[in-house]
């Protein structure tokens, strides 16, 4: 009776160590099922810190590119422009900042929840080691092992005797294994959280930093719009004109691109719609289409100041301007640098002894306009990056602006679709 007892009790530990076996893996399951959420969080939060931090680069291209105006009533309209555009970024950043905030609070609330669940398990495999040392303990004698062998009915039973001392022991080392590694993969799990919650901290307070600048800009902004108020018609006068010399410079600009494409046909009896190109041309404007997105601007450093296309005036209502191209701020004495390898197809003078460099890629024209100078010729083959003129510098605004234009044959191209966003 005794034996059968004993032979329960085996069985019993079988049960035992099968249900810890089972538990085990059912919490490593519904941790890695926890974890998946966090790591897909995890990347879309690298994405917004990303962001972030080429918004905030990109204020401070602002600060230093576009604050630099003589203050003067002259001035007023781009101050308010400026104004605007930085308040614009500096929402976005805040938007940014807000979200990361909230991808970093499921992320330590998930991390709370594993330690939580860590702590638990850790917990019952103490106490599961504990009766286990307790109960070695008392039957910790090499004589009572050997008893207990000796005292089987058959060879069949002391064989699975031996086996499960074999099999206990073992079981006994494996949880204190299992112990130390769940120790430290707490202490691991702990330590992230104590980095994530300081890094919350620090974004909330950049984000306290950020509403506060926007509070005082937006004043600034209320202050400008008032004075621009007084003499609002004055200025729409001065808007008006600027953009009819802009269309007048952009027509004798398709003009000049209309008459090259007909003078290349003409030569070559060419009946198609674009230039008549030589083979290598043709190549050149395959690896141009192929570089979409990746050209490289035509700035080192800028910021952009006016888009492409019809928009509503950034600080005068009713007031809609059409942009053939993109135009960059950037710092004093820069010059303009090909996107891409071509050849010189023109140079043309604009009002103010200021240029336009037209340079030719296939079918495909970029233009840089409002140069001081230029150091190429018509002709010239030019390389990718190569510096080509120096960009003029308002004396008034004190501003330094590329007008940026992309043609494809006489049609005009959205410029920031080509070129590759920093």
């Amino acid at each position: 009776m005794i034996l059968k007892r004993v032979d329960i009790k085996e069985n019993r530990k079988g049960k035992s160590y099968q249900f810890r076996e089972f538990f085990g893996l059912n919490v490593i399951v519904v941790l890695f099922f926890l974890l998946i959420p966090v790591a897909a969080f995890s990347q879309t939060r690298e994405e917004l810190e990303k962001q972030r931090l080429q918004l905030q680069k990109e204020i401070k291209e602002i600060n230093t590119l576009l604050f630099k105006s003589q203050k003067k009533e002259k001035t007023l309209l781009s101050d308010l422009s400026d104004i605007v555009q930085r308040i614009g970024v500096r929402t976005k950043l805040i938007n940014t900042i807000s979200e990361e905030t909230e991808q970093l609070n499921f992320e330590i609330k998930e991390n709370e929840r594993q330690v939580k669940m860590l702590e638990d398990r850790l917990e019952l495999l103490k106490k599961d080691y504990a009766n286990m040392v307790v109960q070695s303990y008392k039957s910790k004698t090499k004589n009572s092992r050997l008893m207990f062998l000796l005292s089987s009915e058959s060879f069949l039973q002391a064989f699975k005797r031996l086996e499960y001392i074999k099999q206990y022991a073992a079981y006994r080392e494996r949880q204190g294994e299992e112990i130390l590694a769940e120790s430290i993969k707490l202490k691991n799990l702990n330590d992230y959280l104590v980095e994530r919650r300081n890094e919350k901290e620090e974004l909330l307070a950049l984000n306290k930093k950020e509403k506060d600048s926007i509070t005082k800009e937006k004043s600034t902004q209320e202050s400008l719009v008032r004075s621009i108020k007084k003499k609002e018609k004055k200025y729409i006068a001065q808007i008006n004109k600027k953009q009819k010399q802009e269309k007048m410079i952009d027509a004798k600009i398709e003009a000049l691109i209309a008459e090259a494409i007909a003078k290349s046909k003409k030569e070559s009896n060419l009946k198609s719609s674009g230039f008549a190109l030589t083979p290598e041309a043709v190549a050149l404007e395959k690896d141009f289409i192929s570089n979409k997105g990746k050209l490289p601007s035509p700035v080192e450093r800028g910021v952009i100041v006016r888009r492409y296309g019809k928009q509503s005036h950034p600080t005068l209502k009713g007031i809609t301007i059409e942009s053939n191209g993109v135009f960059y701020a950037t710092e004093k004495n820069a010059n303009a640098r090909v996107i891409f390898d071509g050849k010189v197809l023109a140079i043309q003078v604009l009002p103010g002894k200021k240029k336009a460099v037209l340079v030719q890629h296939g079918n495909y024209i970029s233009v840089y306009k409002n140069l001081d100078n230029v150091t190429v010729q018509k002709g010239d083959l030019v390389t990718t990056k190569q510096e080509i003129g120096k960009i003029h510098t308002d004396s008034t605004t004190g501003k330094t602006i590329l007008a940026f234009v992309l043609f494809k044959e006489i049609h005009r191209q959205n410029p920031e679709e080509w070129v590759y966003k920093n």
